[in-house]
């Protein structure tokens, strides 16, 4: 995918253009995912990520950026891809989530970020059905890339659901409370 990922300032990466819609294209595993451009706030190496106690096993932890704690989602865990074999976990992508009228940030970590690329409304397909019996709501839809490749484009708010945005919501403000055992 790429060698060593620089860190992106924020309000640097490019936004929207005319009508095509900007896409963060990444890697988890051997797979390519895309998550729409305007979600996305800074791209960061993976440094100290502190863990958490008791959270779920797609939370790694939280980190420091710039004296701010935000919350770290392995979105390869979420997401139950299979790892590559040759896959090493190469940065963390901000990105900004909404919760209950206010913001926060969320870091994803994921293999290698490829590129942004510019999608067409046209060459983006419905997620598929499968009939009902798996889920696919986290799916915004299936973008056609290089003329005969789709790859899958989250809808980054439902890859986690309310409950998990309330947990990682109260992680990014230090408030997550103590479960009893």
């Amino acid at each position: 995918m790429g060698d060593a990922i620089a860190t992106v300032e924020p309000g640097t990466l490019p936004r929207r253009s005319g009508g095509l819609s900007k896409f963060l294209l990444f890697a988890l595993g051997c797979d390519t995912y895309a998550v729409n451009i305007h979600r996305v706030k800074e791209i960061i190496e993976v440094g100290d990520i502190t863990p958490v106690p008791m959270m779920p096993a797609f939370i790694r932890g939280a980190l420091n950026l710039r004296g701010r704690v935000v919350p770290v989602v392995d979105l390869a865990v979420r997401l139950g891809t299979a790892p590559c074999e040759h896959a090493v976990r190469g940065c963390i992508v901000i990105i900004e989530l909404g919760l209950a009228g206010r913001t926060f940030d969320v870091g994803l970590v994921v293999d290698a970020v490829s590129s942004v690329r510019d999608i067409d409304p046209k060459d983006i397909e419905p997620a598929p059905s499968f009939d009902g019996r798996i889920r696919t709501d986290f799916i915004e839809g299936m973008g056609k890339v290089d003329d005969d490749r789709f790859i899958v484009l989250l809808a980054i708010d439902r890859v986690l659901s309310m409950d998990d945005l309330e947990t990682l919501s109260r992680v990014g403000k230090g408030t997550e409370p103590a479960h009893s055992a």
